[in-house]
């Protein structure tokens, strides 16, 4: 029924009977607004709406049905590789301010209302646009012929980014060039490119070829879109780029030194641009640039990597040189002892072998060097003391003692000491004793520590205590070996034994294993222990607010479901309007819990709450109940008019 003002309006409410709110199941269609350049149809099924990109995209999504649908927009990437970031939305209209063009695709309006299947229209956008076209040059210079003939060949190739496909034309300073116009002169599309690039060759070069070539791109105007152009002088110096850079390879410094990179253009035509670029991807943030100078003030051991300077003019290939820089580093200074190895002990004895070894990384591996002491004192291989090193070039570098037929007089505090070479950087000095009481570890979980019941959100310490001496470092883990630690990692060290988590979530329930590491102890078999970490959290329930109208003296059927919850037994439910509770009671073996209003009456009207408890929280379904009608805006009408349905 059409209403024209307040008088009529109310006529139809009073006339509303019970045809007007019987339930019926959802229709949609889809407006829009905004600036389309063109709207058509499409097989028939489907409009395909053009914007240009820039551009606000506004699609409504117009629905009847009863009781009200539950509105939700979705897309479908245009390409494989588009991601689009807002996968659904939950309004009549889809609202998009200056859209890109990998925001075009197919965009789908869902309506539904539990009654019949969905309803569901579709809508494909079109992002046009136009890029400014690039000119790259590519010479070749044919052999000898003959000794007095030789062909030199151009090949100026133009190339623009659009939607739709984009058409070119090629002028000589002013003259318009087309295929057949000079006999110099070929323009052609090859197959092994994609979309339209369009390349002129100028075949042996005349006189007349050194001069000004526009390549204009355009899409016809279409969504107002004008022609871009862009000219390139062709001359007889025309040269691709050559660059030096007047820096060693690779440099070597310490940290916190400052370094400059220096990079010259030595030919090229027109002038090369200078750029720089690393091989993480992006350069430091502190670097400065000016020219052809990278300086990098107060480097860092994460600054350390590949750098390149990369010329280039859009004749030939960019040009590039590059060098590595090496920041030295001493870091992860280890130790470990290896009992007799021709003895099942794991544990020191006189009279037997004992092996003690230092590792450490150090940047670069070559200027590693390593001194033993032994109670503060040098010491020098020997018939019973023999010191021996890794490959120096092997990183992380590493070094032995092996001290033959252990004796009493053998005790004592031995140190590996690891410097480099070129200086700058502190030495690395690591203790190892060696004594009647250096045992092997033994690894155990406390009582009360497993399993550990926490609720999401908390802090947790999981915990093995570790005793022998020394004492080693503690690797954690997931006992399901595919199972990420929280950090994201597959393992994690400690050397108290302790992992901790902050904000745990439910992801991390599971088993975690703590095992002795050969670093810091004894180069034995791994000691093992299992920690079981529950993590409770509340339920999570459907829907959270749901919108429910029904005519006066009908039925409202209310129904709220736990999607997950742990604990998941002895799960309580209270249904309440405002604060009255109407009932409560436990689950059994179902996972939703209903409430019907049998005769709707004004009194009824109102929030309706099903709050699910567990030991953790609780989930809430809300339902806002009344009994209005619903007031429809017709896009057939004129702005400001209504319908009832």
């Amino acid at each position: 029924v059409i209403t024209w003002g307040w008088t009529r309006c109310r006529v139809v409410e009073l006339q509303l009977g019970v045809q007007d709110l019987l339930e019926t199941p959802p229709t949609v269609r889809i407006v829009h607004s905004g600036h389309a350049c063109n709207v058509e149809e499409e097989r028939h099924t489907e409009r395909v709406y053009t914007i240009r990109e820039g551009e606000t995209l506004e699609l409504t999504c117009l629905v009847t049905g009863h009781p009200r649908p539950q509105i939700r927009w979705t897309k479908t990437a245009g390409s494989v590789s588009d991601r689009f970031q807002d996968s659904s939305v939950f309004n009549e209209t889809l609202h998009i301010s200056k859209i890109q063009r990998h925001q075009g695709g197919r965009y789908y309006c869902k309506a539904e209302n539990g009654l019949g299947s969905p309803a569901i229209k579709s809508i494909r956008v079109d992002v046009y646009y136009l890029d400014d076209p690039l000119v790259t040059v590519h010479q070749s210079v044919g052999e000898a012929k003959e000794q007095f003939y030789y062909e030199r060949t151009v090949f100026l190739r133009c190339v623009a980014n659009s939607n739709p496909p984009v058409r070119y034309s090629w002028h000589r300073g002013r003259d318009v060039l087309s295929q057949g116009s000079d006999k110099g002169v070929e323009i052609y599309e090859p197959f092994f490119t994609q979309g339209e690039t369009k390349i002129l060759k100028l075949k042996n070069l005349r006189p007349q070829d050194y001069a000004n070539y526009s390549c204009i791109a355009s899409v016809r105007n279409v969504c107002g879109i004008s022609d871009r152009n862009i000219v390139f002088k062709l001359t007889n110096k025309t040269a691709s780029p050559s660059i030096k850079l007047l820096v060693e390879d690779p440099i070597v410094v310490n940290p916190g030194q400052t370094v400059s990179l220096v990079c010259i253009t030595t030919g090229g035509e027109p002038n090369p641009t200078l750029s720089w670029v690393s091989s993480s991807d992006s350069l430091p943030e502190k670097s400065v640039v000016k020219g052809g100078t990278l300086t990098l003030p107060a480097i860092t051991s994460d600054e350390a990597g590949v750098y390149s300077c990369v010329a280039s003019n859009n004749v030939g290939n960019p040009a590039k040189k590059s060098t590595t820089i090496v920041v030295r580093a001493l870091k992860k200074g280890r130790f470990w002892i290896t009992p007799d190895p021709y003895h099942n002990d794991d544990n020191i004895q006189i009279g037997r072998e004992v092996k003690i070894s230092c590792q450490v990384e150090a940047t670069p591996p070559e200027e590693l060097t390593f001194g033993w002491l032994k109670n503060g004192r040098a010491m020098r291989s020997s018939e019973r003391m023999v010191i021996t090193q890794t490959d120096p070039d092997i990183s992380p570098g590493t070094t032995n003692l092996d001290i033959i037929d252990l004796k009493f007089t053998d005790f004592g505090t031995y140190t590996c000491v690891a410097a480099l070479k070129g200086g700058g950087i502190p030495e690395i000095s690591i203790d190892v004793n060696i004594s009647s009481t250096t045992v092997p570890p033994n690894l155990t979980v406390p009582r009360g520590k497993s399993p550990l019941v926490v609720r999401e959100g908390d802090t947790v310490e999981l915990e093995c205590l570790v005793s022998g001496k020394p004492k080693p470092i503690i690797l954690w883990s997931r006992a399901d070996k595919e199972a990420p630690m929280p950090d994201g990692s597959l393992q994690a060290e400690s050397y108290d034994g302790v992992l901790r988590i902050v904000n745990v979530s439910r992801e991390m329930t599971g088993s975690y294993r703590c095992q002795t590491s050969q670093f810091n102890g004894f180069n034995v078999k791994p000691r093992e222990a299992v920690v079981e970490l529950i993590v409770q959290y509340p339920p999570s329930v459907e829907p959270v607010l749901l919108e429910m109208r029904q005519g006066l003296g009908r039925p409202v059927a209310m129904n709220c479901r736990v999607l997950r919850a742990h604990p998941s037994r002895v799960l309580r439910y209270e249904w309440r309007l405002g604060n009255r509770l109407l009932h409560a009671g436990h689950f059994d073996q179902s996972d939703e819990t209903e409430y019907t209003v049998k005769s709707l009456n004004r009194e009824g009207w109102g929030e309706y709450t099903c709050d699910v408890n567990n030991e953790a929280g609780a989930g809430r379904c809300t339902f806002l109940v009344t009994g209005k009608e619903y007031l429809m805006k017709d896009p057939m009408l004129h702005t400001g008019n209504r319908f009832l349905r």
